[in-house]
């Protein structure tokens, strides 16, 4: 299977390279009302009026859109200030403008808040281009090398998950790297002048031109600076990798190695999953997962062989489950029967309860997120699916955050005084954290623990 992608065209804002794909969700309509609206959940806790707001956000991407997407039509000054913001840092900014304007929708939003936006597009399609290019400067170094690689995340989640590239809030290259080749990558890596910074797990982090003081404003600018993980991939039981059976793309006459199909999906739902299960989950990952699911909604080879793959893999039917029944959670059912009969509806009671009890908070909460996710450990635990770290040093952290930006060599005294700066808030941010959560995280465990004995 190849794709075309000239990396010359993703330019020119607003227009976009790839078009627009209206998904019609037909189990979405199931769930709306005579006149259109979306029959509310009978089990759906009370929310908070900023949450109410952000899901008439991600109702309008549904199709029908309900009517509690009206709530936007009553929104002052102030309260699209607060909701810029969360739309900045969940990642949803420009798929909520794409959308606006799809619809035809744009008097909905203040003259203010429109040419933001737009602004915004234009300067994440120059920052897309630029980070294209920099991936494929990289990949012809792997291929020089005869390193084995695929794409992850990012522009290998075009178009199935992304309508169009410069729609997306990328922040870093993710590369999954054959295990014994990943000295090899790392080398090449700091020969294109990037630094390692950390060593997780299987992941390896590097950053190229870091640049303190950069703000949330900041975000959809380019600044020639760069993140990529290496993430090691290793072989299965049977001795396979999912190095050995990639699909091939064509960037600007480039060949870019992706995942196949199934195991691209898969990885996706995965990577969210994993987001689930720490203290903030970004809602553009579960609106992006959503498309992909509807992209397979009809194709029931690809379902039979995503089961296949997932067989024996309870942590894969779980994660898939759990992240589904998120998203239904919030913005009504979606899931076609061949992938929802053996993830949503094998959940066990307690993970749905978890979802009815705390969904919204998860999908609609903001930065930096809950430790609410330590009471969903303590579940997934029970069948079998461990966690990384224990609930204890997850709630008192024994180390200091380490610095977001490392020294520069010869660097100035005021490049010195914004990294302090900026490694002082990020700790300052850090503690409140903990403290505040952490209380709250107390609070529900015990009203969570209360309802241990209740009817499953």
């Amino acid at each position: 299977m190849s794709s075309q992608l000239d990396v010359r065209r993703v330019s020119g804002a607003g227009t976009g390279y790839f078009g627009t794909a209206v998904e019609t969700c037909s189990t979405c309509s199931d769930t709306q009302g005579q006149k259109g609206e979306r029959r509310p959940r009978s089990d759906s806790p009370e929310m908070s009026r900023e949450q109410v707001k952000r899901r008439a956000v991600l109702s309008l991407f549904c199709d029908p859109v309900p009517e509690q997407s009206s709530e936007l039509v009553e929104l002052s000054v102030r309260d699209w200030e607060r909701l810029m913001r969360w739309l900045d840092l969940s990642g949803l900014a420009l798929y909520f403008l794409d959308r606006v304007v799809e619809l035809k929708l744009c008097d909905l939003l203040p003259t203010a808040v429109f040419t933001r936006l737009h602004l915004n597009l234009i300067d994440n399609t120059e920052r897309t281009r630029a980070m294209l290019l920099e991936s494929m400067r990289i990949q012809r170094n792997f291929q020089q090398a005869g390193i084995s690689y695929a794409v992850l995340k990012g522009i290998s989640l075009w178009p199935n998950a992304a309508p169009k590239p410069e729609l997306r809030s990328q922040f870093d290259l993710d590369y999954l790297v054959a295990e014994g080749e990943i000295p090899a990558a790392r080398e090449i890596l700091q020969r294109c002048g990037y630094r390692l910074y950390a060593v997780s797990g299987r992941s390896s982090e590097f950053k190229k031109n870091e640049r303190p003081g950069v703000w949330l404003k900041d975000i959809y600018k380019h600044f020639n600076s760069y993140g990529v993980e290496l993430h090691s991939a290793s072989a299965s039981a049977n001795g396979q990798s999912v190095l050995d059976r990639l699909e091939w793309r064509d960037v600007n006459g480039n060949a870019m190695p992706v995942l196949n199909a199934v195991d691209l999906f898969l990885g996706h739902g995965m990577h969210t999953f994993k987001h689930v299960c720490g203290e903030y989950a970004r809602a553009s990952q579960f609106l992006e997962f959503r498309r992909h699911v509807l992209r397979y909604r009809d194709d029931s080879n690809f379902w039979h062989e995503l089961r296949v793959v997932c067989d024996g893999n309870r942590r894969a039917r779980l994660g898939l489950g759990l992240v589904v029944c998120l998203i239904q959670q919030v913005m009504g059912d979606f899931a076609p029967e061949a992938l929802a009969s053996w993830t949503v509806d094998a959940l066990p009671e307690r993970l749905r309860l978890w979802v009815r009890i705390f969904g919204h908070r998860v999908v609609l909460g903001g930065y930096p997120g809950t430790k609410l996710h330590l009471l969903l450990q303590q579940e997934l635990e029970r069948y079998g699916v461990e966690g990384k770290r224990s609930a204890r040093n997850v709630l008192l952290p024994a180390q200091l955050p380490p610095p977001v930006i490392r020294p520069f060599a010869n660097e100035g005294w005021g490049t010195r005084m914004r990294r302090y700066a900026m490694h002082l808030g990020t700790i300052v941010e850090r503690a409140r954290f903990h403290l505040i959560e952490g209380a709250r995280y107390l609070v529900e465990a015990r009203r969570w623990r209360r309802l241990e004995g209740s009817p499953r």
